[in-house]
């Protein structure tokens, strides 16, 4: 068989460097382009996954910028419920004061001259006779007059089983300060027969 060439097409007979440098850079420019689309790739899923990590966080700082005018709010309610407590607390000690200066401790009576208040949970009615002289003061228990000075106590019987003391704790011109309290009184306990 006889080869048939074309006379004006002519046949090289050595590569070129053109097609010698593309069948030898071949597997380079295949690696390169890998690894400039990986690189590619890796640079957007970073400013991809950066972005979304950075949603939330931006989220959260608008919902901060939102939240501060309400919470100013509340610390100014905060402040003036604080100042009002303040206040309450000052007129409830004020009156408690004026309280303790009437009725000043339990089981403490102040009494005037010539007033009788009836104390011990309605047990006793007791007063003062006229004022207090210098030494003693002349007070009524439940009807009987006693002469006291300051630190006599009155045993009374307040029915078959209370008994109730009556302490004469101050007195001065003004006032006379007694103490009153009572007690259940117990039975007598049989003695053990044999």
């Amino acid at each position: 068989m006889t080869k048939m060439t074309d006379p004006d097409r002519s046949v090289p007979k050595h590569p070129t460097v053109s097609s010698w440098l593309r069948a030898r850079w071949g597997p380079f420019r295949v690696v390169s382009v890998s690894v400039l689309l990986m690189l590619g790739g890796l640079t957007w899923g970073y400013l991809f996954g950066r972005d979304l990590a950075n949603r939330p966080l931006a989220d959260a700082r608008q919902l901060i910028r939102q939240l501060q005018p309400e919470n100013q709010r509340f610390k100014t309610q905060v402040a003036t419920q604080d100042e009002r407590i303040a206040s309450l607390q000052a007129r409830l000690k004020s009156v408690q004061a004026a309280l303790h200066a009437i009725l000043p401790a339990e089981n403490t009576y102040k009494i005037s001259p010539n007033q009788s208040v009836i104390i011990a949970g309605g047990r006793l009615t007791v007063g003062l006779i006229g004022s207090p002289k210098n030494q003693s003061v002349t007070i009524n228990i439940n009807g009987k007059q006693h002469t006291a000075v300051s630190g006599d106590v009155f045993d009374i019987a307040s029915g078959p089983s209370t008994t109730c003391q009556v302490r004469v704790q101050s007195f001065d011109m003004f006032k006379a300060t007694l103490t009153a309290s009572c007690a259940a009184v117990k039975p007598p306990q049989e003695l053990d027969r044999r």
